[in-house]
């Protein structure tokens, strides 16, 4: 991956069996074998939100994966939302439920 490819943010909320499984750790790990920034967290709702920055072509395989998630989840939809990076958020990181947003 290429320090110079332009980046972007996907903030994406993944419904479905996600909570309970692995979800947040899945995600992480994929996050970072793609060298991406953000974060993941449970929502409140019982749905997973993932924010990342970084190369297009790596979010497009992030929320590729999220589409498939870890063995034993149950993922009916994705709902990604694409914007521009902010360029704040540091190493890939699993918050917890209560977490501020960014």
């Amino acid at each position: 991956m290429s320090d110079r490819a332009p980046h972007a943010r996907v903030d994406a909320t993944v419904v479905g069996r996600v909570q309970g499984v692995g979800f947040r750790w899945f995600v992480a790990d994929v996050a970072r074998r793609l060298e991406l920034s953000g974060w993941v967290a449970n929502e409140r709702d019982g749905s997973v939100r993932c924010v990342a920055e970084g190369p297009p072509v790596a979010l497009e395989e992030l929320v590729a994966e999220l589409e498939r998630g870890p063995l034993g989840a149950r993922v009916e939809r994705v709902i990604p939302r694409w914007g521009r990076p902010s360029g704040t958020l540091g190493p890939f990181e699993i918050r917890s439920g209560a977490h501020p947003g960014d």
